[in-house]
């Protein structure tokens, strides 16, 4: 399907787990001045699928850290957790394809079926690669306890606008995996899809981790006839043990517990996080200014 008519939209789709922390700071400002410097619509959407994750009070905190930063969003904010149904349409549209199957292994039992998972930089905790096990019919007659989509064989290739020209197999990459999850929950892969098409965003910009899911998603976006927008994955902020910054390994937060009291100026924190973008901080200590001058350098790099 051809991108829908409108012009360019994008999004930052954090996940309410905690405040944003300088790598988050970064995937924010890399999207938003993105957005800014192809006269696009910039959304945010709350990633607030997992909710035993979810932290009380953490969704409204990111949007003033946002504001406080001088980032602001075109449209009202998207929470997942408010569009169940439309997941299920997405399933049901997939399911009446025959694309869906139940899943009555564990994580562990897919795990043990499988070689010791390789070791080094991004691939210590990616997922085990589904062999399989349910595709034609559960084993032993066990209740499922999640649903796969069927993968189909072959390379998904898609040009990415910072690294280049990319190939993924997800059929060798991760096999069938989880569209709705054995909690119940729907999972992230399907949520992205659907939120992405149905909002319309031509552009995604984000973080180098979530890359490996670029070509499942691909290959959803396909499934439901929802058309494929243009990708560019920025580099990761690492800590000193050399992983990814996140709030679950204890990344503080850019603006400490109130952002409007903040000891820290905006610029100085868009500047670190320009730094992370291998971008010249504009000089200026106006955030107003600094995004303004900052978009217009972003559009000489990546005018597509």
């Amino acid at each position: 399907m051809a991108r829908p008519e409108g012009g360019y939209v994008g999004r930052f789709a954090p996940s309410p787990t905690g405040p944003l922390h300088l790598g988050s700071a970064a995937a924010a400002l890399a999207s938003y001045l993105d957005a800014r410097a192809h006269d696009g619509r910039w959304l945010l959407r709350i990633e607030d699928l997992d909710t035993p994750r979810a932290v009380a009070g953490a969704a409204e905190f990111i949007q003033e850290q946002l504001r406080f930063l001088g980032m602001n969003w075109q449209e009202p904010v998207m929470f997942q957790s408010r569009r169940s149904s439309r997941y299920q349409q997405a399933f049901d549209h997939l399911a009446a394809a025959g694309r869906v199957f139940g899943c009555a292994c564990s994580r562990r039992e897919i795990a043990d079926s499988l070689p010791a998972p390789a070791d080094g930089p991004g691939l210590r905790h990616r997922d085990p690669i589904y062999p399989g096990t349910c595709r034609f019919g559960i084993p032993g007659g066990r209740p499922p306890r999640s649903w796969r989509i069927r993968v189909e064989d072959g390379p998904v290739a898609f040009e990415d606008r910072w690294l280049g020209p990319q190939h993924q197999e997800p059929a060798m990459d991760t096999g069938d995996f989880v569209i709705r999850r054995a909690d119940g929950l729907w999972a992230y892969q399907l949520a992205v899809t659907v939120d992405d098409g149905d909002s319309g965003v031509t552009h995604v910009v984000r973080g180098q981790d979530i890359l490996g899911s670029t070509g499942r998603q691909i290959q959803l976006q396909r499934a439901l006839d929802l058309p494929t927008p243009t990708y560019l994955h920025i580099p990761l902020a690492l800590g000193t043990d050399g992983e990814k910054l996140s709030k679950q390994n204890g990344a503080a937060s850019i603006t400490g517990a109130q952002p409007s009291h903040s000891s820290r100026r905006p610029c100085d924190l868009l500047d670190q996080a320009a730094a992370l973008l291998q971008m010249q901080p504009p000089a200026t200590r106006d955030p107003e200014s600094w995004l303004s001058q900052a978009a217009r350098q972003w559009a000489l790099r990546f005018p597509g």
